[in-house]
């Protein structure tokens, strides 16, 4: 329900604002200050008014701030729907990304791939996918290599267990 809210606000949003690429940076920024405890709590409150954290939000961006982004923001203040920001700059970050179809993704695995070893994965999801993407690395106790790119809906799973097992069950029904 809340993703189907968001995605109402983002295309709003989107279709008002001429910088939405400028616009999805500070929200991103905000996701992360909402992110923290302290800050949920107060969006959270019954006892704080909405017009108290509306300001609180609007301060976060100074008086500089793109008067689309600060009308967005009151807009949300006057409905109750401050916390659907990270939401909302999901949604945008998404459509950003289908736009310029370049995305980003995640290298699970035990060991470090070094610049050429991740060039070349990148270069290989973009041969069969046709979209750029850009892999950060995460290390785990996976034995092998996992890729995710959940805008694409992409998990690829190399594990040396299952291929050892599917070797394994190739050879039982070999003889």
């Amino acid at each position: 329900m809340e993703e189907l809210i968001a995605k109402r606000y983002a295309t709003a949003l989107s279709s008002v604002s001429k910088d939405i690429k400028g616009i999805a940076e500070v929200l991103n920024v905000l996701t992360e200050a909402i992110s923290t405890d302290e800050v949920k709590t107060v969006l959270t409150s019954p006892i704080i008014s909405s017009e108290k954290k509306t300001e609180m939000i609007l301060s976060t961006l100074g008086k500089k701030a793109d008067s689309t982004l600060v009308n967005f923001i009151k807009i949300l203040g006057e409905n109750k729907r401050l916390d659907l920001i990270p939401a909302i700059a999901k949604v945008l970050n998404a459509d950003l990304q289908k736009e310029s179809n370049a995305y980003e993704g995640v290298l699970k695995s035990k060991e470090t791939l070094g610049k050429d070893e991740l060039d070349k994965l990148e270069a290989t999801l973009k041969r069969y996918t046709g979209s750029t993407i850009k892999l950060t690395q995460e290390k785990t106790d996976l034995d092998g290599l996992r890729v995710s790119v959940d805008d694409l809906g992409i998990e690829v799973n190399f594990s040396k267990q299952r291929v050892k097992e599917q070797l394994i069950d190739f050879i039982k029904k070999s003889l």
